[in-house]
This record gives structure tokens, sequence and C-alpha cells, in this order.
């Protein structure tokens, strides 16, 4: 499928530098693990810098392991693997390959690409599986933000043959996705359209296509008691707080197993918005251990 590459307003430009600058921030004087080997820039599709991702292996560990695949946060707009690192490489020490990458953003791309761009993922680990140690019959996504809508999206299309028909891209790969960890996300995009809560990020990313009653925007729609189990949380502080809760309950009214947890309180203003990506913060490390744990329940052998 042919993208047509979108020019970048002034607005875009700037949000970036100044998301970019914060994260900088937050990241200061962090240095890559010494128990983790990092194998980087590998090409998983077309589109070049876009389609680059990084597998990051606890050094001891031999043989395959099971997989988590990172979606990172950013609108849809920003961010790519390089700012995920030193959190996916924390993953990885939890006894997993993490396979972090690239993918296309709006407003240079709109949807459905970084949804294609995840399904040429899992079919590179399918493909590469052997190479790199990775067991694709245990793969768990994980994402945050826009990366949580992302991650909970494609579940739908993973796990629901009708849904993946609609899009127009090869959703066929030979993973299993066993669960998904799901951080302060945005499961009901057609609820924070139509109240106007998110300014230009749903117009950049959807391109215009705002019809809430287009069956291929209505993920919820195709939910199916086959969907994977998920562990959705958030932060007391997180702006998007008021998204756990109902979908952890739209997920178990479906039969589907769903933990919800809410970290911090409403005073401790800094665990916020994807808090856990802080690796500084204590209650960021108890999300990501419990992420890891939750995902260890569901392992298959």
């Amino acid at each position: 499928m042919n993208y047509k590459v979108n020019e970048v307003p002034e607005r875009v430009i700037k949000t970036r530098d100044e998301w970019a600058e914060s994260d900088a921030k937050r990241d200061a004087g962090l240095t890559e693990p010494e128990d983790i080997k990092a194998i980087r820039d590998l090409s998983y599709g077309p589109y070049d810098k876009w389609n680059l991702l990084d597998v990051y292996r606890p050094i001891a560990a031999e043989g395959k392991l099971p997989v988590i695949m990172n979606i990172h946060g950013g609108g849809y707009f920003y961010g790519d693997k390089e700012l995920y690192r030193f959190y996916c490489m924390r993953m990885a020490q939890g006894g997993f390959a993490v396979v972090n990458f690239n993918y296309r953003l709006a407003p240079e791309f709109n949807f459905p690409s970084p949804l294609e761009d995840a399904s040429r993922v899992l079919k590179w680990i399918d493909d590469n599986a052997d190479e790199y140690g990775l067991d694709k019959e245990n793969v768990f996504i994980i994402g945050d933000s826009a990366g949580a809508q992302l991650a909970s999206q494609y579940a739908a299309i993973h796990t629901n043959p009708e849904y993946a028909a609609l899009f127009p891209f090869n959703t066929d790969n030979g993973c299993k996705v066993r669960a998904v960890g799901l951080a302060c996300g945005v499961y009901r995009i057609e609820y924070r359209i139509k109240h106007e809560k998110d300014g230009y990020v749903f117009s950049d990313y959807l391109g215009g296509k705002t019809d809430m009653h287009d069956p291929i925007l209505d993920m919820q729609k195709y939910v199916t008691s086959n969907y994977p189990p998920a562990y959705i949380f958030s932060s007391h502080c997180d702006f998007l707080l008021e998204e756990c809760g109902p979908f952890k309950e739209f997920l178990e009214g479906k039969g589907v197993e769903a933990e919800s947890h809410i970290y911090g309180t409403p005073e401790a203003k800094e665990i916020a918005h994807v808090f856990h990506c802080n690796l500084r913060l204590e209650e960021g490390e108890k999300a990501n251990l419990a992420q890891i744990d939750f995902f260890k329940r569901h392992i298959v052998i």
C-alpha cells in the first residue's frame, strides 16, 4: 500500500522539540545496563528510518526467550526507539527479549500506518526467531499513551480475522500474542474526538477520517473473548486516568481477563502520564515489575 508523505506543520515541529527537551532532562545521566545486549538498527520494512528496530536480550540468557514488543507513545506524532531504550532494556532484565521499534509518525503518515508497521514487526519476529532467539509462541505487546491505543487496537486485529480483513495490509504472521500491557492509554477514540479533548492529535493521525461510524475505527466492536489478557494501568495524576477503569470493565464484559491498577496518589504530581518510563521513580519500577509478573503468568511452555 502506498502512503502519501504529508508536510509537517510548524506547531508539530515545535511540540516535538519541546517534548524531546523534556525527555532528555528526564533521562539525563542514565546509562545502558551492562547485563543487556543490544542489537541495533535492524530493518523490518521498506520505510528506511521509520522501519528500524532494536532487540535487547539479557547477556546471560541462552536459547529462545519470550518476546516483548514495545509500541512507543507520543501522540502518534512524536517518539522513536531511542527514546524508549532505557525503559525497554529494563523490561529485558526481567528475562525477555524486547523488540523496540520505530514506526511511521503523523502527520507525515496517517492511519493505519503505525498498525501496518506493528504487523510488519510481528512478521519480522516470526521470520527471525531462530537468529535472534525469539520465542514467537510467547509474544507480549506493550504500549503507553498513543502506543497503548495502538497496542490495544492491534490486539483486536490479531485475534479477530473479521476485523483484520478490514485493513489494507497483510496481518498474517506466525506469532502468538499471549497478553498486552497498556499504560496511560486512550481506548475510546470516538469519545475523545466527540469531546474535543486532544486538539489536532487525532485529526493529524486520522488524516481527517473522523467518522466513528466507520467500522475500521471502531476497535471495541471487534473485541471478542479471544482478545489477549490485559494489564492496564495509569496514575492518579495521569490526564488519561478516566480511560483506564472503563476499558478494564469493557474487556471483562467480553470475557477477557483484565487487571487495572492506579499508581501514586492525587498529591504525587510527579507520578503522572507515562510515569513508568522514568526509571528513577519508585512507582514506575512497581508498575514495570507488575507488568513483567503478569506476562510471566501467561507464558505457555
